[in-house]
């Protein structure tokens, strides 16, 4: 894995969503969420993933500026999700239950970044950031799904996803996830 490291304003962002998701309250609701979001993937086994969006209550007292969206993601265990990219949000992704890999392209290659979900381990190794544009995938064990929570800077109806494609048509799809509770 490579060393990340983040600017004092991003650590500032992230320590602020870390003691959010933290409160008994709102590891309630993601606990909660987890419950469904087993199920559903429980019942679709060619889904890779299922998501839903956290509530708006969770921003009582407040989230960070520019926080617009939280989001509760299982992943099934040996997923590889391909490239994907957000050009309207900047995405900040915690490890909640289990681990992964969250590798981000830079150049030709993809860097690492093994995420775990110990409550002890630094920010580094339990968070990412991923600014708009930034292309990114998950690679998941085969051992055990893995839970992310992902907080974007637009609104739930706004988040849009780029994905490439192979047909030849264009360099890529879009789509937003709005609708949407698996792939």
């Amino acid at each position: 894995m490579s060393t990340r490291t983040f600017t004092p304003s991003e650590k500032e962002i992230l320590s602020a969503l870390d003691a959010i998701v933290r409160r008994r309250a709102v590891k309630a609701e993601i606990d909660a969420a987890i419950l469904r979001l087993e199920r559903r993937l429980a019942s679709d086994s060619a889904a890779p993933m299922a998501w839903e969006t956290l509530p708006c209550s969770l921003d009582d007292p407040g989230l960070p500026a520019g926080i617009r969206s939280g989001w509760v993601f299982i992943l099934r265990a040996g997923a590889i999700t391909g490239a994907e990219r957000h050009p309207n949000s900047h995405q900040r992704t915690l490890s909640y239950r289990g681990r992964g890999d969250l590798q981000i392209l830079e150049g030709p290659l993809w860097r690492r970044g093994v995420l775990t979900s110990a409550p002890s381990a630094s920010l580094v190794k339990r968070w990412a950031s991923i600014p708009p544009n930034t292309w990114h995938q998950v690679v998941v064990g085969k051992k055990a799904d893995w839970v992310v929570v992902s907080f974007h800077t637009v609104p739930v109806e706004e988040l849009v996803e780029e994905r490439p494609r192979s047909d030849g048509r264009r360099a890529y799809e879009r789509r937003r996830y709005v609708g949407e509770t698996a792939r």
